[in-house]
């Protein structure tokens, strides 16, 4: 299972956070983001991130053009789209030759059976909760939900993810061979945006151990 770390804005926290065996690093281009990064900022940091370590830019409703030069611009390896972006919206991004996320909020017994609809347009789905913001509660949505969606493309779990919940997630894992990360954010910090290294490695060492 991969790792994906998002929310990172700190040039000395993600130097420590590159050194683990993190697979994809999520930095957040939407200003309503209390994690949201500044161009100049990324710029710094990207000379510090490994090739091994994916770079992830996380949209929100924002103008393709400027997804598209943002990416160009930062080297970006993939874009997740945490909005409401629309089928036609993915499929200009993936025209484009972008590697895209598309982000699907849930909320509690939800039914999104339109998921699906986005196979065609998309690299990779991503469950999230829903919330009144656009991501970022920090609280977990029904995972079961996630096996009645029965997804087409490989997913990413996010939403309020626990150091705790490295069991339950390999379980999901293990059911459903369609899971293919976990993105981790606000419950492995100390401030917005500054990670625990820590809590991290050791949940790395959690999510990796087969024993578990």
């Amino acid at each position: 299972m991969k790792i994906k770390v998002c929310g990172l804005k700190d040039e000395q926290n993600v130097n420590l956070l590159v050194k683990t065996e993190i697979d994809f690093a999520g930095f957040i281009f939407y200003q309503g983001s209390k994690r949201c990064i500044g161009e100049n900022t990324f710029r710094t940091i990207l000379k510090i991130i490994p090739r091994n370590v994916k770079k992830v830019g996380v949209f929100v409703n924002e103008h393709i053009d400027k997804v598209l030069k943002i990416s160009e611009e930062a080297s970006l390896d993939m874009i997740q789209l945490h909005g409401d972006e629309d089928l036609d919206y993915c499929r200009r991004l993936k025209s484009a030759g972008m590697k895209v996320i598309k982000a699907f909020r849930i909320k509690e017994s939800d039914k999104i059976d339109f998921v699906n609809a986005f196979s065609d347009v998309c690299d990779f789905f991503l469950f999230d909760t829903e919330s009144g913001l656009y991501g970022g509660s920090g609280k977990k949505f029904n995972w079961d939900i996630i096996e009645s969606i029965r997804p087409e493309k490989p997913f990413f779990i996010s939403g309020g993810i626990e150091p705790q919940d490295a069991l339950t997630l390999k379980e999901i894992s293990k059911k459903n061979n369609m899971m293919y990360a976990v993105d981790i954010n606000s419950k492995f910090e100390t401030a917005p945006g500054i990670k625990d290294i820590d809590k991290i490695r050791k949940f790395i060492i959690d999510i990796k151990n087969e024993r578990l």
